[in-house]
Protein backbone atom coordinates (compact mmCIF):
# COMPACT_ATOMS: atom_id res chain seq x y z
CA UNK A 1 0.00 0.00 0.00
CA UNK A 2 2.79 2.43 0.90
CA UNK A 3 4.69 1.82 -2.34
CA UNK A 4 1.61 2.67 -4.40
CA UNK A 5 0.98 5.75 -2.28
CA UNK A 6 4.54 7.00 -2.76
CA UNK A 7 4.37 6.42 -6.52
CA UNK A 8 1.14 8.40 -6.66
CA UNK A 9 2.65 11.12 -4.45
CA UNK A 10 5.59 11.36 -6.85
CA UNK A 11 3.22 11.59 -9.82
CA UNK A 12 1.37 14.41 -8.07
CA UNK A 13 4.60 16.27 -7.30
CA UNK A 14 4.21 15.56 -3.58
CA UNK A 15 6.78 12.83 -3.07
CA UNK A 16 9.47 12.45 -0.48
CA UNK A 17 9.75 15.40 1.89
CA UNK A 18 8.26 17.86 -0.57
CA UNK A 19 5.04 18.38 1.37
CA UNK A 20 2.11 20.17 -0.31
CA UNK A 21 1.13 23.76 0.29
CA UNK A 22 0.52 26.49 0.89
CA UNK A 23 -3.17 26.76 0.12
CA UNK A 24 -5.70 29.59 -0.05
CA UNK A 25 -9.25 29.08 1.22
CA UNK A 26 -11.97 31.60 0.33
CA UNK A 27 -15.28 31.27 2.17
CA UNK A 28 -18.69 32.22 0.81
CA UNK A 29 -21.08 32.14 3.77
CA UNK A 30 -24.52 32.23 2.14
CA UNK A 31 -26.81 29.46 0.96
CA UNK A 32 -30.42 29.31 -0.20
CA UNK A 33 -31.43 27.38 2.93
CA UNK A 34 -29.57 25.75 5.80
CA UNK A 35 -29.43 21.96 5.55
CA UNK A 36 -30.41 20.21 8.81
CA UNK A 37 -27.12 18.28 9.01
CA UNK A 38 -24.81 21.22 8.23
CA UNK A 39 -22.48 22.64 10.89
CA UNK A 40 -20.45 24.83 8.53
CA UNK A 41 -20.55 28.60 8.78
CA UNK A 42 -23.45 29.11 6.39
CA UNK A 43 -26.35 31.56 6.54
CA UNK A 44 -29.62 31.42 4.61
CA UNK A 45 -29.72 34.27 2.15
CA UNK A 46 -32.25 36.94 3.08
CA UNK A 47 -32.96 39.39 0.31
CA UNK A 48 -30.57 40.10 -2.54
CA UNK A 49 -26.96 38.99 -2.64
CA UNK A 50 -24.41 41.82 -2.57
CA UNK A 51 -21.85 39.85 -4.48
CA UNK A 52 -19.92 42.96 -5.55
CA UNK A 53 -19.55 44.13 -1.94
CA UNK A 54 -18.49 40.71 -0.66
CA UNK A 55 -15.95 40.15 -3.45
CA UNK A 56 -14.55 43.61 -2.79
CA UNK A 57 -14.17 42.66 0.91
CA UNK A 58 -12.43 39.38 -0.01
CA UNK A 59 -9.98 41.23 -2.22
CA UNK A 60 -9.19 43.70 0.58
CA UNK A 61 -8.71 40.77 2.95
CA UNK A 62 -6.39 39.08 0.46
CA UNK A 63 -4.31 42.18 -0.11
CA UNK A 64 -3.92 42.75 3.64
CA UNK A 65 -3.32 39.19 4.82
CA UNK A 66 -1.76 37.31 1.91
CA UNK A 67 0.76 39.82 0.60
CA UNK A 68 4.04 38.33 -0.53
CA UNK A 69 2.83 34.72 -0.43
CA UNK A 70 2.39 32.33 -3.33
CA UNK A 71 -0.24 29.60 -3.37
CA UNK A 72 -0.34 26.13 -4.89
CA UNK A 73 -4.08 25.66 -4.42
CA UNK A 74 -7.23 27.75 -4.10
CA UNK A 75 -10.51 26.43 -2.71
CA UNK A 76 -13.72 28.44 -2.97
CA UNK A 77 -16.03 26.88 -0.38
CA UNK A 78 -19.12 27.64 1.62
CA UNK A 79 -21.96 28.03 2.05
CA UNK A 80 -22.66 28.04 -1.66
CA UNK A 81 -20.03 29.78 -3.82
CA UNK A 82 -22.09 28.98 -6.93
CA UNK A 83 -24.61 31.61 -5.76
CA UNK A 84 -22.01 34.07 -7.05
CA UNK A 85 -21.91 34.82 -10.76
CA UNK A 86 -18.98 33.80 -12.97
CA UNK A 87 -18.19 37.51 -13.37
CA UNK A 88 -17.83 37.93 -9.59
CA UNK A 89 -15.70 34.80 -9.29
CA UNK A 90 -13.58 36.01 -12.21
CA UNK A 91 -12.98 39.39 -10.57
CA UNK A 92 -11.83 37.66 -7.39
CA UNK A 93 -9.52 35.23 -9.18
CA UNK A 94 -8.04 38.07 -11.23
CA UNK A 95 -6.93 39.68 -7.95
CA UNK A 96 -5.50 36.39 -6.64
CA UNK A 97 -3.88 35.14 -9.84
CA UNK A 98 -0.55 37.06 -9.63
CA UNK A 99 0.25 35.11 -6.45
CA UNK A 100 -0.64 31.66 -7.77
CA UNK A 101 1.98 29.09 -8.64
CA UNK A 102 2.01 27.73 -12.18
CA UNK A 103 -0.58 25.00 -12.55
CA UNK A 104 -2.36 25.88 -9.31
CA UNK A 105 -5.45 23.83 -8.53
CA UNK A 106 -8.53 26.10 -8.28
CA UNK A 107 -11.64 24.39 -6.89
CA UNK A 108 -15.17 25.77 -6.76
CA UNK A 109 -17.92 24.14 -4.70
CA UNK A 110 -21.21 24.07 -6.60
CA UNK A 111 -24.76 23.24 -5.58
CA UNK A 112 -26.77 21.85 -8.53
CA UNK A 113 -29.79 23.78 -7.27
CA UNK A 114 -28.17 27.20 -7.68
CA UNK A 115 -26.67 26.95 -11.15
CA UNK A 116 -27.95 28.82 -14.16
CA UNK A 117 -27.42 27.39 -17.62
CA UNK A 118 -24.03 28.46 -18.95
CA UNK A 119 -22.57 29.15 -15.51
CA UNK A 120 -19.98 26.36 -15.73
CA UNK A 121 -18.58 27.77 -18.96
CA UNK A 122 -18.28 31.14 -17.21
CA UNK A 123 -16.53 29.64 -14.18
CA UNK A 124 -14.13 27.75 -16.46
CA UNK A 125 -13.33 30.95 -18.35
CA UNK A 126 -12.78 32.73 -15.02
CA UNK A 127 -10.00 30.26 -14.17
CA UNK A 128 -11.68 27.54 -12.10
CA UNK A 129 -10.17 24.17 -13.10
CA UNK A 130 -11.75 21.80 -10.56
CA UNK A 131 -15.38 21.45 -9.49
CA UNK A 132 -16.83 19.92 -6.34
CA UNK A 133 -20.52 19.23 -6.91
CA UNK A 134 -22.73 18.54 -3.89
CA UNK A 135 -24.84 15.55 -4.95
CA UNK A 136 -25.30 14.00 -1.44
CA UNK A 137 -27.88 11.46 -2.73
CA UNK A 138 -29.64 10.37 -5.91
CA UNK A 139 -32.93 9.67 -4.14
CA UNK A 140 -35.34 12.58 -4.48
CA UNK A 141 -37.21 11.74 -1.24
CA UNK A 142 -33.89 11.54 0.60
CA UNK A 143 -32.70 14.83 -0.89
CA UNK A 144 -35.87 16.47 0.40
CA UNK A 145 -35.32 14.96 3.83
CA UNK A 146 -31.76 16.33 3.83
CA UNK A 147 -33.04 19.80 3.02
CA UNK A 148 -31.38 19.88 -0.40
CA UNK A 149 -32.91 22.17 -3.02
CA UNK A 150 -31.93 20.09 -6.07
CA UNK A 151 -33.13 16.85 -7.64
CA UNK A 152 -31.16 13.80 -8.74
CA UNK A 153 -31.71 14.84 -12.36
CA UNK A 154 -30.11 18.21 -11.59
CA UNK A 155 -26.88 16.44 -10.61
CA UNK A 156 -26.84 14.55 -13.92
CA UNK A 157 -27.41 17.81 -15.79
CA UNK A 158 -24.72 19.65 -13.80
CA UNK A 159 -22.08 17.03 -14.58
CA UNK A 160 -23.03 16.96 -18.27
CA UNK A 161 -22.86 20.75 -18.50
CA UNK A 162 -19.55 20.84 -16.64
CA UNK A 163 -18.06 18.35 -19.11
CA UNK A 164 -19.39 20.41 -22.03
CA UNK A 165 -17.70 23.47 -20.49
CA UNK A 166 -14.34 21.67 -20.53
CA UNK A 167 -13.99 20.53 -16.91
CA UNK A 168 -11.90 17.37 -16.65
CA UNK A 169 -11.49 17.35 -12.87
CA UNK A 170 -14.80 16.88 -11.04
CA UNK A 171 -15.53 15.72 -7.51
CA UNK A 172 -18.93 14.53 -6.34
CA UNK A 173 -19.90 14.80 -2.67
CA UNK A 174 -22.04 11.85 -1.59
CA UNK A 175 -23.27 10.73 1.83
CA UNK A 176 -24.32 7.37 3.24
CA UNK A 177 -25.95 6.18 6.48
CA UNK A 178 -28.78 8.59 5.73
CA UNK A 179 -32.04 8.52 7.72
CA UNK A 180 -33.63 5.05 7.41
CA UNK A 181 -31.39 4.26 4.43
CA UNK A 182 -30.92 0.61 3.52
CA UNK A 183 -27.66 -0.92 2.35
CA UNK A 184 -29.18 -1.37 -1.11
CA UNK A 185 -30.18 2.30 -1.28
CA UNK A 186 -26.71 3.46 -0.21
CA UNK A 187 -25.04 1.30 -2.84
CA UNK A 188 -27.52 2.45 -5.50
CA UNK A 189 -26.53 6.06 -4.74
CA UNK A 190 -22.88 5.14 -5.10
CA UNK A 191 -23.48 3.32 -8.39
CA UNK A 192 -25.29 6.38 -9.78
CA UNK A 193 -22.34 8.56 -8.79
CA UNK A 194 -19.79 6.18 -10.32
CA UNK A 195 -21.82 6.07 -13.55
CA UNK A 196 -21.25 9.82 -13.96
CA UNK A 197 -17.50 9.06 -14.14
CA UNK A 198 -16.13 11.78 -11.87
CA UNK A 199 -12.40 11.93 -11.26
CA UNK A 200 -12.92 12.12 -7.50
CA UNK A 201 -15.55 11.04 -4.98
CA UNK A 202 -15.95 12.32 -1.43
CA UNK A 203 -18.06 9.53 0.09
CA UNK A 204 -18.71 10.13 3.74
CA UNK A 205 -20.99 8.99 6.52
CA UNK A 206 -23.71 11.32 7.76
CA UNK A 207 -22.83 12.35 11.30
CA UNK A 208 -25.12 14.25 13.63
CA UNK A 209 -23.19 17.37 14.58
CA UNK A 210 -23.98 19.52 17.63
CA UNK A 211 -26.02 22.70 17.12
CA UNK A 212 -27.62 21.43 13.91
CA UNK A 213 -31.31 20.82 13.23
CA UNK A 214 -30.63 17.06 13.16
CA UNK A 215 -29.04 17.35 16.61
CA UNK A 216 -32.19 19.02 17.93
CA UNK A 217 -34.49 16.55 16.19
CA UNK A 218 -32.42 13.41 15.51
CA UNK A 219 -33.63 11.37 12.54
CA UNK A 220 -33.65 7.55 12.70
CA UNK A 221 -30.28 6.46 11.32
CA UNK A 222 -29.28 2.94 10.20
CA UNK A 223 -28.04 0.36 12.70
CA UNK A 224 -24.28 -0.01 13.13
CA UNK A 225 -24.14 -3.38 11.34
CA UNK A 226 -25.88 -1.87 8.31
CA UNK A 227 -23.45 1.05 8.24
CA UNK A 228 -20.51 -1.38 8.32
CA UNK A 229 -22.03 -3.26 5.37
CA UNK A 230 -22.47 0.02 3.46
CA UNK A 231 -18.82 0.90 4.05
CA UNK A 232 -17.38 -2.49 3.13
CA UNK A 233 -19.51 -3.08 0.04
CA UNK A 234 -19.17 0.55 -1.04
CA UNK A 235 -15.37 0.47 -0.83
CA UNK A 236 -15.35 -2.68 -2.97
CA UNK A 237 -17.57 -0.97 -5.56
CA UNK A 238 -15.26 2.02 -5.69
CA UNK A 239 -12.13 -0.10 -6.00
CA UNK A 240 -13.67 -2.09 -8.86
CA UNK A 241 -14.49 1.20 -10.60
CA UNK A 242 -10.87 2.39 -10.38
CA UNK A 243 -11.14 4.72 -7.38
CA UNK A 244 -8.28 4.48 -4.87
CA UNK A 245 -9.04 5.43 -1.28
CA UNK A 246 -6.37 7.85 -0.06
CA UNK A 247 -8.10 9.42 2.95
CA UNK A 248 -10.92 8.40 5.29
CA UNK A 249 -13.66 9.60 2.94
CA UNK A 250 -11.77 10.52 -0.25
CA UNK A 251 -11.44 8.35 -3.36
CA UNK A 252 -9.70 9.34 -6.57
CA UNK A 253 -8.71 8.06 -9.95
CA UNK A 254 -4.98 8.16 -10.73
CA UNK A 255 -3.57 11.68 -10.50
CA UNK A 256 -6.83 13.22 -9.26
CA UNK A 257 -6.28 13.52 -5.51
CA UNK A 258 -7.48 16.86 -4.15
CA UNK A 259 -4.26 18.83 -3.73
CA UNK A 260 -5.91 21.46 -1.53
CA UNK A 261 -7.23 18.93 0.96
CA UNK A 262 -3.81 17.29 1.04
CA UNK A 263 -2.52 20.59 2.46
CA UNK A 264 -4.85 20.08 5.45
CA UNK A 265 -4.15 16.37 5.86
CA UNK A 266 -0.38 16.87 5.84
CA UNK A 267 -0.75 19.66 8.44
CA UNK A 268 0.33 22.26 5.91
CA UNK A 269 -0.12 26.03 5.90
CA UNK A 270 -3.11 27.80 4.40
CA UNK A 271 -4.60 31.27 4.45
CA UNK A 272 -8.32 31.40 5.21
CA UNK A 273 -10.26 34.49 4.09
CA UNK A 274 -13.93 35.36 4.25
CA UNK A 275 -16.57 35.24 6.98
CA UNK A 276 -15.76 32.48 9.46
CA UNK A 277 -12.70 31.23 7.56
CA UNK A 278 -9.86 29.61 9.48
CA UNK A 279 -6.19 29.61 8.57
CA UNK A 280 -2.89 28.20 9.77
CA UNK A 281 0.69 29.34 9.30
CA UNK A 282 4.06 28.28 10.61
CA UNK A 283 6.72 30.65 11.87
CA UNK A 284 10.21 29.61 10.86
CA UNK A 285 13.07 30.13 13.28
CA UNK A 286 16.84 30.33 12.66
CA UNK A 287 18.00 28.22 9.73
CA UNK A 288 14.36 27.32 9.06
CA UNK A 289 14.17 25.36 12.32
CA UNK A 290 10.96 26.00 14.21
CA UNK A 291 10.92 27.10 17.80
CA UNK A 292 9.69 24.68 20.48
CA UNK A 293 6.46 26.58 21.10
CA UNK A 294 4.34 29.31 19.57
CA UNK A 295 5.54 28.36 16.09
CA UNK A 296 2.22 27.25 14.61
CA UNK A 297 -0.48 29.92 14.48
CA UNK A 298 -4.22 29.51 13.95
CA UNK A 299 -6.17 32.43 12.50
CA UNK A 300 -9.90 33.06 12.34
CA UNK A 301 -12.35 35.53 10.85
CA UNK A 302 -15.65 36.78 12.31
CA UNK A 303 -18.39 34.25 11.55
CA UNK A 304 -21.19 36.73 10.92
CA UNK A 305 -21.05 38.14 7.38
CA UNK A 306 -22.19 41.53 8.69
CA UNK A 307 -19.24 41.75 11.09
CA UNK A 308 -16.81 40.50 8.48
CA UNK A 309 -17.95 43.10 5.96
CA UNK A 310 -17.45 45.87 8.52
CA UNK A 311 -13.75 45.06 8.78
CA UNK A 312 -12.63 42.28 6.40
CA UNK A 313 -8.92 42.67 7.12
CA UNK A 314 -9.23 41.87 10.84
CA UNK A 315 -8.13 38.40 12.00
CA UNK A 316 -7.92 36.75 15.39
CA UNK A 317 -4.86 34.60 15.98
CA UNK A 318 -3.53 32.20 18.59
CA UNK A 319 -0.55 29.87 18.79
CA UNK A 320 -0.91 26.12 19.22
CA UNK A 321 0.81 25.01 22.42
CA UNK A 322 3.74 22.67 21.79
CA UNK A 323 2.13 19.89 23.83
CA UNK A 324 -0.93 20.04 21.57
CA UNK A 325 0.99 19.91 18.28
CA UNK A 326 1.43 16.10 18.14
CA UNK A 327 -2.31 15.58 18.47
CA UNK A 328 -3.10 18.27 15.91
CA UNK A 329 -0.64 16.74 13.46
CA UNK A 330 -1.83 13.16 13.96
CA UNK A 331 -5.51 14.11 13.66
CA UNK A 332 -4.75 15.06 10.08
CA UNK A 333 -1.87 12.83 8.96
CA UNK A 334 -3.38 9.58 10.22
CA UNK A 335 -6.43 10.16 8.03
CA UNK A 336 -4.19 9.43 5.02
CA UNK A 337 -4.26 5.81 3.90
CA UNK A 338 -0.56 5.75 3.03
CA UNK A 339 0.56 8.10 5.78
CA UNK A 340 3.71 10.21 5.68
CA UNK A 341 7.44 9.95 6.22
CA UNK A 342 8.59 10.48 9.80
CA UNK A 343 10.55 13.55 8.70
CA UNK A 344 7.26 15.30 7.96
CA UNK A 345 6.43 15.40 11.69
CA UNK A 346 9.40 17.66 12.44
CA UNK A 347 8.96 19.59 9.20
CA UNK A 348 5.37 20.48 10.11
CA UNK A 349 5.58 20.89 13.90
CA UNK A 350 9.21 21.78 14.68
CA UNK A 351 9.23 19.02 17.31
CA UNK A 352 11.69 16.12 17.29
CA UNK A 353 10.33 12.64 16.58
CA UNK A 354 11.56 11.73 20.06
CA UNK A 355 8.64 13.72 21.52
CA UNK A 356 6.18 11.09 20.28
CA UNK A 357 8.46 8.07 19.95
CA UNK A 358 7.30 6.32 23.14
CA UNK A 359 3.63 6.79 22.26
CA UNK A 360 4.26 5.61 18.71
CA UNK A 361 6.01 2.50 20.01
CA UNK A 362 2.99 1.79 22.21
CA UNK A 363 0.51 2.10 19.35
CA UNK A 364 2.75 -0.01 17.11
CA UNK A 365 2.91 -2.74 19.76
CA UNK A 366 -0.90 -2.69 19.85
CA UNK A 367 -0.98 -3.19 16.08
CA UNK A 368 -2.45 0.25 15.37
CA UNK A 369 0.46 1.93 13.55
CA UNK A 370 3.28 1.07 11.17
CA UNK A 371 6.76 0.84 12.74
CA UNK A 372 8.74 2.97 10.25
CA UNK A 373 6.19 5.37 8.84
CA UNK A 374 3.52 7.77 10.13
CA UNK A 375 0.65 5.56 9.05
CA UNK A 376 -2.09 3.49 10.60
CA UNK A 377 -2.27 -0.23 9.96
CA UNK A 378 -5.47 -1.60 8.45
CA UNK A 379 -6.56 -2.44 12.00
CA UNK A 380 -5.65 1.04 13.24
CA UNK A 381 -7.48 2.66 10.34
CA UNK A 382 -10.66 0.80 11.29
CA UNK A 383 -10.26 2.12 14.85
CA UNK A 384 -8.95 5.59 14.03
CA UNK A 385 -10.78 7.37 16.86
CA UNK A 386 -9.22 5.02 19.38
CA UNK A 387 -5.77 5.48 17.82
CA UNK A 388 -5.99 9.27 17.92
CA UNK A 389 -6.77 9.25 21.65
CA UNK A 390 -3.16 8.22 22.31
CA UNK A 391 -1.94 11.57 20.94
CA UNK A 392 -4.64 13.96 22.11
Amino acid sequence: MCAGWMEEMQNDGLGGRDLPGPGLYLHFPWCVKKCPYCDFNSHPLAGSLDEEGYVRALIRDFQANAAGRSFATVFLGGGTPSLFSPAAIGKLLDAVRPQLEKGAEITLEANPGTLERGAFAGYRQAGVNRLSIGAQSFSNPMLARLGRIHSAAAVDSAVAEARAAGFDNINLDLMYALPEQSVEEALADLQRAIALQPEHLSWYQLTIEPKTEFARRPPPTPAEDLIISMEEEGRALLADAGFARYEVSAYARAGARCRHNLVYWTFGDYVGLGAGAAGKHTLAGPSSVLGPSGSVIRTGKPRQPRLYLQNPTRSASSSIASEELPGEFMMNALRLVGGLERASFTARTGLPWASVEATWAQTTELGLTEPERIAATDFGYRHLDRLLQFFL
